[in-house]
């Protein structure tokens, strides 16, 4: 296997580069997304590369920039790599930006599998389970969840349940680095040529983890505190790294909040047996709440549906409704500054369009 395809370069990607038609272009792969450059993979070996002005320009947002696992076009300078493209992308984890803004914020591309971290403590949640496998759904990748610290728990077997009867067909690894635990499992598990990311809390493990599988530390790790069973962050930014059996697995920094972000598909993938009821219900716009004849409400009711899944489907979809609203005005908003601009530069051309 060559370089390239190591770091997932498949026929999608080689298509659109081939597309470009420009010879003076190789493909590579963001690793590391700095404040105001990138370690870019090429097929020769590491790059750190900038921006073209071009791209900057023609980016109406800033999740159209690179960001970590993208395939992006570059022109490469001895050591250093300028980015002319970014490649379509096969997948896209999103979040709304972590404050009072209506914006998108691209956590990672391009992944096949996200493995979802909690550990079996104070950490476990299961709505907030539900919501990041939602996310990964949406992003057309593979969610699978790895239950840490299972040595400091003494229900490992109910939480296990309790994640089988909300969520089905949930892939699950228990994990517990300090007795060894899971640790074979999840490396036979992780595909050559595959890429795969981590997201959780900070202190459930990420980094311990991925030094595991790297088999050497790369990453800093420290201490769980005993006074609370927490770790202490040390991740501090999206990072690729390639993995001693061919995979590729991103480590991310630990996620307090996980707005949604266009997830419409994912709630759909992830509740798909409310699609099912819904099919069923009285009234086609249904908002399996308060109507009579709701398959969705009799579910619940008759215990077909646990009360706390049904809850937290609810809480989802009214907050992607909300942000769905909140997005068409600022739209709305934005359009018509857009407009305003146009209409002042066009007052000041004369009448034979010259200023």
């Amino acid at each position: 296997m060559n370089r390239l395809t190591l770091l997932g370069y498949n026929s999608f990607f080689e298509k659109q580069f081939a597309d470009l038609n420009r010879t003076d272009l190789i493909p590579g792969r963001i690793a590391v997304e700095n404040k105001n450059n990138f370690l870019v993979y090429t097929e020769k070996g590491e790059l750190t590369a900038e921006i073209s002005g071009n791209l900057l320009f023609n980016s109406e947002s800033q999740s159209q920039l690179p960001k970590v696992g993208d395939w992006v076009a570059l022109a490469e300078f001895e050591e250093l790599g300028i980015i002319h493209f970014v490649l379509e992308r096969k997948s896209k984890l999103s979040r709304k930006v972590s404050d009072r803004k209506t914006a998108e914020q691209v956590l990672i591309t391009n992944v096949d599998i996200v493995f979802i971290m909690q550990s079996a403590n104070e950490n476990f949640n299961l709505n907030r389970l539900e919501r990041q496998a939602s996310a990964v759904m949406n992003s057309r990748a593979e969610p699978v969840f790895i239950l840490s610290k299972i040595d400091i728990c003494e229900n490992t077997d109910s939480l296990m349940s309790e994640i089988n009867k909300r969520i089905k067909n949930l892939k699950i690894f228990p994990l517990s680095s300090i007795e060894n635990m899971g640790i074979m499992e999840i490396k036979n598990f992780i595909r050559e040529g595959d890429t795969h990311a981590i997201i959780g809390s900070s202190g459930v493990g990420k980094s311990t983890l991925i030094n595991t599988l790297a088999e050497k530390e790369i990453l800093k790790t420290q201490e769980i505190r005993e006074s609370d069973s927490k770790g202490k962050h040390t991740t501090t930014r999206r990072e690729m790294h390639i993995l001693p059996g061919g995979g590729i697995i991103i480590d991310t920094p630990g996620l307090r909040e996980f707005g949604l972000w266009d997830n419409a598909d994912g709630i759909s993938k992830s509740f798909s047996e409310f699609e099912d009821y819904s099919e069923q219900c009285k009234y086609d716009d249904c908002t399996h709440t308060v109507e009579k004849g709701c398959a969705v409400i009799q579910a619940v009711e008759s215990g077909e549906i646990p009360s706390e899944r049904y809850n937290n489907y609810i809480k989802l979809r009214k907050e992607l409704e909300y942000l769905e609203t909140k997005t068409d005005i600022q739209k709305a908003l934005e359009k018509k500054k857009k407009w305003k601009t146009i209409i002042k530069d066009y007052k000041k051309l004369d009448p034979k369009g010259r200023k």
